[in-house]
């Protein structure tokens, strides 16, 4: 007979505490290699900085001991490495240009993870927010058409995804993003089933019947609203990719990873021929390199150039911190910090950025797959794949891989919006991977006679090495026999009795 044995589920906070000491490490040490390397002396207010850094950080350690303690242990020192770094470059572009923006970073630091913090403590369980699926689309739909109002709505570099109240500039899309996800998952866990078995097949691929299109057109539209309207082709394409994705992970079909990029190529290809903006968008990246192109005001290539000499001067290993010329790019500290990144620190140490990045999209993508019900599935796979396409739309954009946008580096470019977003994106990162690795617990077996029986199929994996007990585990997202396991409520197994 086939026995199941008991066995230590780790929490990972120690290993957690660790890699924090590592992560702060990074930053602080950064930012006292930042002065080293351009005054010959740590910077004054080095210590009040590490203090109040290692403070943050501690203090949501706590808070996930307290009430997520078998959250992932690698998410929450990988944000505060890469926030870290992210405050040094900004603190090295400020000494250079004699501005003020690292402070304000520090400030919006603290702010998001007070937030992370407060989400973390609020949302018991992240189940709660598939209740208001329909309130986040129209939330979502509402952050994303907000810079276009009359009086708040700003247009900054030509883009007009802006808001101002009183003196402060939010970019609403980066709390869209989180409102879509919500949404999205929501809607696709109700209707995978539809959205994956119906339809004809045309060449091995499963076509959607019409009806079912219709999400993924309204869903086009808006991007292309968002691309036209807004002028920003970095949201529209961050936007309808994470749908997209969403899509395939429920379903698995092919086909609608296909029907999407298809829409999207000939929408965005459509655009470029018939408004001017975005014709210049595709201009400056084909012909970044021509004279005309590169002298043209405004529009032109030169901030696009001026950040691939400076990753070029970076070589191999970089100046070192406070070595190079990062204040000769335009928006060195937001649009451009990944080229200033590539020129103090090299390609290698910018490859090691990039990694963070891959492990931290990886710990999502893993989150989701260990996760029981298809909601939390859903919703960590499309936040784990907004911070990869966002690396990419970035990255790509700066190194002439794919047209120039106007999103922002997670984590590392100053913006008070996109680093709030961000950490709210962590919290709910590290409140699903906490039901994902935390153990189900055993329900005993009831039978007829009132014994207890000594083993049998359906033992649950008991916490901290119990013992087994007979029974059927029940937990987040395991519902009634036969079931989807999507039901909110487990239902107890009793054999024998009738109920």
């Amino acid at each position: 007979m086939a026995t199941i044995a008991s066995h230590q589920v780790r929490a990972g906070r120690t290993t957690e505490l660790g890699l924090l000491v590592l992560a702060l490490a990074l930053g602080v040490g950064a930012y006292a290699l930042v002065g080293l390397g351009t005054a010959d002396a740590v910077p004054t207010n080095w210590l009040g900085y590490a203090i109040g850094l290692t403070v943050l950080s501690l203090a949501l350690h706590g808070v996930l001991r307290w009430r997520a303690p078998y959250a992932d242990p690698v998410i929450l020192p990988l944000a505060v490495g890469l926030n870290g770094i992210g405050l040094a470059m900004i603190y090295r572009i400020d000494l250079a240009e004699e501005t003020g923006f690292s402070v304000r970073q520090l400030t919006w630091t603290a702010l998001s993870m007070v937030l992370a913090a407060a989400v973390l403590v609020w949302l018991r369980d992240h189940r709660t927010l598939r209740r208001y699926t329909y309130v986040a689309m129209l939330a979502g739909l509402v952050l994303l058409v907000l810079p276009l109002l009359p009086f708040i709505g700003a247009t900054i570099n030509g883009a007009r995804i802006w808001v101002r109240v009183g003196g402060v500039g939010l970019q609403p899309a980066e709390f869209g993003k989180i409102a879509l996800a919500v949404f999205f998952a929501g809607y696709l866990v109700s209707n995978r089933d539809t959205l994956a078995l119906a339809g004809p097949k045309l060449l091995g691929l499963q076509l959607p019947r019409a009806r079912d299109l219709g999400p993924i057109l309204l869903v086009w539209l808006v991007s292309l609203g968002v691309l036209v309207l807004e002028r920003d082709l970095g949201t529209s394409l961050l936007f309808f990719g994470m749908f997209v994705a969403m899509l395939y992970l429920a379903t698995e079909r092919v086909s609608w990873v296909v029907i999407g990029l298809a829409l999207f190529a000939g929408g965005a290809a459509a655009a470029a021929s018939t408004f001017g903006h975005v014709a210049a968008r595709f201009d400056v990246w084909l012909h970044a390199l021509d004279d005309e192109v590169y002298a043209r005001s405004p529009g032109g290539s030169g901030q696009l150039v001026q950040g691939l000499w400076g990753m070029a001067s970076g070589g191999l290993f970089g100046t070192g911190w406070g070595e190079g010329r990062p204040d000769l790019v335009p928006y060195a500290e937001s649009d451009f910090i990944v080229a200033s990144l590539g020129e103090e620190l090299g390609l290698t140490g910018l490859m090691a950025v990039l990694a963070c990045y891959l492990v931290l999209v990886q710990r999502g993508l893993r989150t989701a797959i260990g996760v029981r019900d298809g909601f939390g599935k859903l919703l960590a796979g499309g936040l784990s794949f907004v911070i990869a396409v966002q690396c990419f739309v970035v990255v790509g954009g700066v190194t002439r891989l794919i047209p120039l946008t106007g999103l922002t580096t997670p984590f590392l470019a100053y913006g008070g919006s996109s680093l709030v977003a961000n950490w709210v994106v962590v919290a709910l990162l590290l409140r699903i991977s906490d039901e994902a690795r935390r153990p189900a617990p055993a329900v005993r077996t009831v039978t007829p006679g009132g014994g207890t029986p000594t083993g049998g199929p359906g033992t649950g994996t008991p916490a901290h090495g119990t013992p087994v007990v007979t029974g059927t585990p029940v937990g987040p997202g395991v519902g009634r026999a036969g079931g989807d396991g999507d039901d909110d409520q487990p239902t107890e197994v009793v054999r024998g009795v009738p109920r």
